[in-house]
């Protein structure tokens, strides 16, 4: 169907996608309150953050791409050669459940706005979103064929997916281990790729005044979504010195923070599901057994919670980098805090991952943060709670994948350039 829409929508003008794109908007935001109980029910997020940020953000891709879309140049002269960027062809997404509509609108909006045609197959963990999403699209008269949505599993859909010689490029987000299998399918037909994969996120507080806020904040960012993020700053670098400091703000931060129904008041739902819950546990429990200081939290479930996927937050303190909590992806409210002796160390121990999809920087003086976030190998480099930048690019280096999503940057991923 996609590949049969193809030749029509990839010639339309700039004026019918940017209606379309409209519409898709205005449905998306008549099923808002549907979308935000969905999210809810699929994956745990805490109400008042599915309604804050879960959904909103989709809002924000689609509003994005019509800010680029009205202005983007997709023909230019360069002396005697004209340079023009077309649609690449039929794309194949495959979107995780952990933000599930960031990640099926950041794909899906720019697809539209530079004329491909797609089939999306959102997580089976989180369908719901998806679903409604789909009917989102019928809603809005996207013509047949554009956008296409098939339901099902990674062996299942993704493989076939990501195989499929009629597919002309695969956009997929989730693990890296996942990515390398969908590289390696990709492969044989020499499709484009596109991934956006794990992190271990290094967050550097420097020696300064603003010290304890910095803390403070490093423990916020990464308790929200139950630390189901994959740019979660899970490892946070203190000086060494300041550790006694660093933990005694940290243990303040977490005990604020509550764990409980999403459908309540609680800053923190369940985590996804059993196998999560089981991975986090193994990986808490191999900190308390490699010599991790546990600061708060530890295994098992919070006081008063004996069912559901409920996590404790948890801290440790005195990690080092050669600790299993500091190199696998947790994927949960788990947090480490590292020591560092000087600055060149720290950036070091930051950049010493094969991840690389974004870092922090906590200081009192932003020129000095600054200098320390161009030494950082990471897509994207978050400076004293600095982010939310629908039009910044958002990817990573090293095993955190390739190619870049979040306004136009999104949009080159679906284009060939032609001279």
């Amino acid at each position: 169907a996609a590949r049969a829409a193809f030749p029509a929508w990839s010639q339309t003008t700039r004026e019918e996608r940017l209606e379309v794109l409209g519409r898709i908007l205005a449905e998306y935001q008549k099923r808002f309150g549907d979308l935000a109980t969905a999210v809810t029910e699929e994956m745990g997020a805490p109400a008042n953050l599915a309604q804050r940020a879960q959904v909103p953000i989709g809002m924000g891709h689609l509003a994005t791409a019509v800010e680029v879309l009205k202005t983007f140049k997709f023909e230019e002269d360069r002396g005697p050669t004209m340079i023009v960027k077309e649609p690449i062809g039929v794309c194949g997404f495959i979107t995780p459940w952990n933000w599930p509509l960031n990640q099926i609108v950041c794909k899906v909006a720019p697809a539209i706005a530079t004329g491909c045609t797609m089939v999306l197959k959102p997580s089976e963990v989180a369908p719901f979103s998806g679903q409604i999403f789909a009917e989102i699209m019928h809603a809005a008269g996207v013509p047949a064929g554009v956008f296409n949505m098939v339901q099902g599993d990674g062996l299942g859909v993704g493989v076939p997916l990501s195989s499929h010689p009629e597919v002309d490029m695969v956009s997929f987000t989730g693990s890296t281990r996942a990515g390398i299998e969908v590289a390696k399918n990709a492969a044989p037909t020499v499709k484009r790729v596109a991934q956006e994969l794990g992190g271990k996120s290094p967050n550097i507080v420097l020696d300064d005044a603003a010290f304890a806020k910095g803390v403070g904040r490093g423990v916020a960012t990464m308790m929200t979504n139950s630390g189901q993020s994959c740019n979660a700053p899970t490892r946070m670098l203190v000086p060494k010195g300041r550790m006694d400091e660093a933990i005694a703000v940290a243990r303040e931060a977490v005990s604020t923070v509550t764990v409980g129904d999403p459908n309540g008041n609680s800053q923190l739902g369940p985590v996804v599901s059993e196998i999560q819950f089981n991975k986090i546990q193994k990986l808490i429990q191999a900190g308390i057994d490699e010599g991790a200081t546990l600061v708060s939290g530890g295994v098992g479930r919070p006081d008063g919670l004996d069912k559901g996927y409920y996590v404790k937050p948890t801290v440790f303190a005195n990690v080092t980098n050669e600790m299993t909590i500091a190199k696998e992806e947790i994927f949960g409210p788990v947090l480490s805090i590292l020591g560092y002796d000087s600055l060149e160390q720290a950036i070091e121990v930051g950049n010493d991952t094969e991840y690389g999809l974004a870092a922090y920087v906590q200081a009192e003086d932003l020129e000095k943060a600054r200098g320390v976030a161009r030494k950082l190998r990471a897509g994207q480099v978050s400076i004293n709670g600095g982010g939310g930048d629908m039009m910044a690019p958002f990817g990573g280096y090293k095993m955190s994948g390739n190619g870049r999503e979040w306004g136009d940057f999104g949009f080159h991923e679906f284009l060939e350039t032609k001279a």
